[in-house]
């Protein structure tokens, strides 16, 4: 395998976070580092921002090593990610064969493929695209990379060549451009945000508003896109919300009731973030200890007033009313982070196909 590195400026950095091999038991949460990234607010230093140790070797899974390294070097499970292919593969199989190309390509015959934009964008998901063609290839596979995640790119640009065997490619086909084609769609909308906010202090984080399974790689999308990552679970975080603060029966008794909870848990660096509607609400919750507070639905002008008042003594977040044609407005008040669900819940793809080279099918043509 080839791997050029371009566009180094614009790769997401590594991270540790937590990871969850799919059927894989629980254990208790370890010190470490990582949780919601290092970027987060809560600094990542918590006992619960640590993720959890499962027990398993995250090299220790039927990828190629190398593969399964990069994997791993960009803040990823390869034991989670091969789980994900296999999946991916499953379920357009469904237990059966893959008809058409059975019927139409010769068993032997081998193919070059290109992964090409087919439109401007930033690149994700490379590396779990190959790993979702290793799973169904049963025979070797040769890649070469043209791209990295986090690069951008442009139409007609080729970011993965592979040859293997054609049948191979075209069941895998469908799965591997589904993830990346989702993933990539992630970080050229994260892009849009981080370039909104170039030249100030504010960062946009995403939220959990997630696919159910696909989280560790949604959120490494939105990293490759410039953008943080919030907490990755309800456990290696606190978020107290509106719902919360009704049942405790207000917002700094809702910090005090889960501060507590947490020391009884044994993880008193647990980070807690807290939402407030109302700068009223601010001097009280200041007063018990918070360093992260979130700014729900506040207008550019109440979240300035918000900034000068709490003036440095935490970290502030903005929800809610926000877009793209609004982000420099906040970001000019001087919050730290604005929370953006629709990086991961409604971001399209970013077209990306797979095109077979001319010489495969004039050769499988010849054959047939």
């Amino acid at each position: 395998m080839t791997s050029p590195t371009p566009d180094d400026e614009h790769r997401p950095e590594p991270v540790d976070v937590p990871l969850l091999h799919i059927g894989g038991a629980p254990a208790a949460a370890t010190p470490g580092g990582g949780g919601c990234g290092d970027d987060c607010g809560c600094g990542g230093d918590s006992p619960y921002a640590a993720g959890r140790d499962y027990g398993l070797d995250p090299l220790d899974c039927g990828l190629d090593q190398g593969l399964a390294r990069l994997l791993q070097e960009a803040g990823l499970d390869p034991v989670q990610v091969e789980d994900i292919a296999h999946l991916a593969i499953e379920e357009d199989l469904d237990h059966g064969v893959d008809v058409t190309t059975v019927a139409t390509v010769p068993e032997d015959a081998v193919a070059t493929g290109d992964f090409t934009a087919r439109e401007a964008g930033t690149v994700a998901g490379l590396r779990i695209a190959e790993a979702v063609l290793s799973v169904v290839c049963t025979d070797e596979l040769e890649v070469e990379r043209h791209a990295e995640d986090g690069d951008r790119v442009v139409p007609g640009q080729p970011l993965l060549t592979v040859r293997a065997r054609t049948r191979d490619l075209l069941t895998g086909e469908r799965g591997a451009l589904n993830l990346l084609c989702r993933l990539s769609g992630i970080a050229t909308a994260t892009r849009a945000w981080s370039d909104a906010l170039e030249g100030t202090r504010t960062r946009v984080r995403d939220t959990r508003k997630t696919t159910p399974g696909l989280r560790a790689l949604e959120k490494y999308a939105v990293r490759c896109g410039g953008g943080v990552n919030h907490r990755f679970s309800l456990s290696d975080a606190a978020l107290v919300k509106d719902n919360h603060v009704i049942a405790a029966g207000g917002v700094a008794k809702a910090f005090r009731k889960v501060r507590a909870a947490a020391a009884e848990f044994g993880a008193e660096g647990l980070p807690i973030e807290v939402e407030v509607d109302r700068l009223d609400q601010l001097e009280p919750v200041l007063a018990e200890g918070a360093d992260l507070l979130l700014l729900d639905n506040f207008t550019p002008e109440q979240t300035a007033e918000a900034v000068a008042l709490v003036a440095g003594r935490a970290l502030l977040e903005s929800s809610g009313r926000l877009t793209l044609a609004t982000a420099r407005a906040y970001a000019d008040t001087g919050v730290d982070f604005l929370a953006v669900g629709a990086l991961t819940h409604s971001a399209p793809i970013l077209d990306i196909g797979l095109d077979l080279r001319e010489d495969a099918r004039d050769a499988a043509a010849e054959v047939g």
